[in-house]
């Protein structure tokens, strides 16, 4: 897949985030982006939002790295909704690790959301 195939994948990943938790599109944030694949070599890209600024970048100033297998990845693209992506981070499919104080608020912004949603 071309880098810019990924850049518009990764692009959509994050409009259609924001359209479910739009507390996370208010977020100053750069993240490291790795997408695993089986043949070793890992692009890493450096997201910036809002925005957002997308690059394959080392990202060396990320406060979160965000590490998933391409193959998942390009599932959760296509129709990931947020429970989607959710339900691979608990089956560990998704690593999400960098900042402590960062994380939390991530994952604290969207259980809040995801406790509207089911009221």
């Amino acid at each position: 897949m071309a880098a810019s195939d990924t850049k518009a994948l990764i692009a959509q990943v994050l409009d259609h985030l924001a359209e479910e938790v739009p507390a996370l599109a208010q977020l100053k944030l750069v993240m490291k982006v790795e997408l695993q694949t089986h043949g070793g070599d890992a692009p890493i890209w450096r997201v910036e939002v809002p925005g957002p600024k997308i690059d394959r970048d080392s990202a060396a100033d990320a406060r979160v790295q965000v590490v998933v297998h391409r193959p998942q990845f390009n599932e959760l693209a296509a129709d990931g909704r947020l429970n989607h992506w959710v339900r691979a981070y608990e089956r560990g499919h998704v690593k999400v690790t960098g900042d402590p104080g960062v994380v939390k608020l991530i994952g604290s912004v969207i259980e809040r959301q995801r406790a509207r949603g089911r009221t």
